[in-house]
């Protein structure tokens, strides 16, 4: 049924919102002896060469990124790839769970603008005037691997926990719109 892979897309797509090159390099580990057959532009690739590449960046995503201003550059980057990622992923789960035709275009540009709001989200949230707690971090960290495991293992679970994170995103955007507003009306 093309709602459990929407679903599934859906899910790949909210984790690679939260971090660029985990869900890729799960995705390749997760795929078996097929590393990244299914993904587009990857899979043209040397296999040692992309898993180099996508390990260095999740453990620079991980581990050394964690203080302000490291984020902030990371948090720009990623910003800038992520509709590109977020459309790569989502094409290689719809290609996974073989959907066909237009579908998977579709599917792509679904899958990349939910990994823009997630990251316009997280970039907002970055320059706010308080940074957000260290163990919010590591939270995105574990709910990003969550994500990519209940895309391929349940899907649906998956899909509606990404769904669940895209409603409040736009709830929390909405409070700060309204505090924005307030706060220009009071100066």
């Amino acid at each position: 049924m093309i709602i459990t892979e929407l679903l599934a897309v859906l899910s790949i797509s909210a984790a690679v919102g939260l971090r660029l090159a985990l869900p890729l390099l799960l995705i390749g580990l997760l795929s078996g002896p097929a590393l990244w057959s299914n993904v587009p532009i990857l899979s043209q690739l040397s296999p040692s060469l992309v898993v180099g590449i996508l390990a260095g960046w999740s453990l620079c995503e991980l581990v050394v990124f964690k203080d302000r201003t490291s984020r902030q550059m990371l948090q720009n980057i990623e910003l800038f790839f992520s509709p590109f990622v977020g459309a790569i992923a989502g094409i290689a789960i719809a290609r996974t769970v073989e959907l066909s035709g237009w579908l998977v275009g579709l599917v792509g540009v679904v899958g990349g603008l939910l990994a823009l709001v997630i990251q316009l989200f997280q970039t907002g949230w970055l320059y706010r005037p308080q940074r957000p707690p260290v163990w919010l971090l590591f939270l995105q960290d574990f709910l990003c691997v969550s994500l990519v495991l209940l895309a391929f293992d349940a899907p649906q679970q998956g899909g509606l926990i990404a769904l669940l994170l895209l409603w409040l995103i736009i709830r929390n955007s909405s409070a700060w719109r309204q505090w924005y507003l307030s706060s220009r009306r009071s100066s």
